[in-house]
């Protein structure tokens, strides 16, 4: 497949996350206000997206709490500066098994398995344009942590999706998973043209090669929109590579939090020099509003 440039990029800066870099920069946001205050930063830097999580605000340890959704939505939406908001639906699908020759029963204060209506409540009451959906299970970093979306849990989760009239952002870790957003799309669970993110790099989904990463793009629909970003100091280059490529762009603290070697990176600088290598590259850095009528997507007001 030969390559065609994305001239008109959209960036997504994912603020935060779930994972423990909470106590590794003093960056990374934890409580609503503060969230919401990195990712005002962003959009300033020329983020049209921008992704959240929230967290614990004492401890900073990834949270479910709609409260927390609520009041960063609200925050977000009063800004004096737009920008397309997309929340995580992630959350709830994690099983941590016991030992290699006892996994059951499973590590229940590790274990967050919940069902789709609760781990879509969030999303029905907060309506962000994008929220997420991790399309597939796959091992995770640790060795007996999985990350567990059924095809029936994707399914109903997709459904309500699609019902809210919140756009999917597909989470692809790996080629499979697109096999199965294509699927959905086919039984009419999800609507086409979709949206997808390729997450390169994270143990144990798809690997950080480039030979890699084009398998990826080649197995997204021509007519759908996608992302891509990789982890740690290969964020930046995958800049370069998503848009030489044909995609959109996702840099933020979720997945690196170095701007350079020992340097801690805000969000709004992760933003801005992702827009430096975009526009250097001769391609345009959109906004929200020129998402919005490329995704189809329906802004919400401030309640």
């Amino acid at each position: 497949m030969p390559l065609t440039m994305n001239r008109e990029v959209f960036i997504t800066a994912a603020v935060t996350g779930s994972g423990a870099t909470q106590d590794k920069s003093h960056h990374v946001p934890r409580s609503p206000a503060q969230i919401a205050a990195s990712a005002i930063d962003a959009a300033k830097a020329g983020a049209a997206v921008v992704h959240c999580h929230v967290r614990d605000p004492e401890t900073g340890a990834p949270s479910r709490d709609l409260g927390h959704y609520r009041e960063l939505t609200e925050r977000v939406r009063a800004a004096d500066v737009d920008v397309v908001l997309n929340l995580t639906a992630g959350m709830g699908g994690d099983i941590v098994f016991g030992s290699t020759e006892a996994p059951l029963p499973v590590n229940k204060d590790a274990t967050d398995m919940i069902g789709a209506t609760e781990r879509m409540a969030h999303i029905a009451d907060c309506l962000p344009e994008i929220c997420t959906l991790d399309c597939g299970t796959m091992n995770f970093a640790e060795a007996d942590y999985v990350m567990t979306n059924t095809p029936g849990m994707l399914r109903a989760m997709g459904q309500m999706m699609t019902d809210l009239g919140v756009k999917p952002e597909i989470e692809a870790f790996d080629t499979g998973h697109l096999w199965f957003a294509k699927q959905l799309v086919s039984e009419g669970i999800l609507t086409s043209p979709a949206l997808v993110q390729l997450c390169m790099g994270i143990p144990w989904g798809a690997p950080n090669d480039l030979n890699t990463f084009m398998a990826m793009v080649n197995n997204v629909p021509s007519d759908w929109d996608w992302s891509a970003f990789s982890i740690g100091r290969d964020q930046m280059p995958y800049v370069a590579a998503s848009v030489l490529a044909g995609g959109n762009v996702r840099v933020g603290l979720e997945d690196n939090i170095y701007l350079s070697k020992g340097v801690l990176a805000s969000n709004a600088q992760l933003v801005e020099r992702a827009v430096g290598i975009v526009e250097s590259m001769g391609a345009k850095v959109i906004g929200p509003d020129a998402v919005r009528k490329r995704l189809g997507l329906t802004k919400r007001e401030p309640r």
